[in-house]
């Protein structure tokens, strides 16, 4: 039977939203391994404010 608790719910922010000074936030939750990813990630994902895809940084 597998072990619980090496998966954790992160939360992903936009970088370039951030930068920008605009107002609103584009926020996306998943999930990732602790074992196998220990740092921070990062993902392309679609900014609905910007209307484009920007990188998405771990914020939690």
């Amino acid at each position: 039977m597998a072990k619980k608790g090496n998966r954790v719910q992160v939360i992903l922010e936009c970088t370039e939203h951030k930068a920008s000074g605009m107002p609103g936030t584009s926020r996306y939750i998943t999930q990732k391994n602790k074992k196998n990813t220990p740092e921070r990630v990062e993902f392309k994902k679609y900014n609905p404010i910007l209307k484009k895809v920007t990188i998405h940084k771990e914020i939690k």
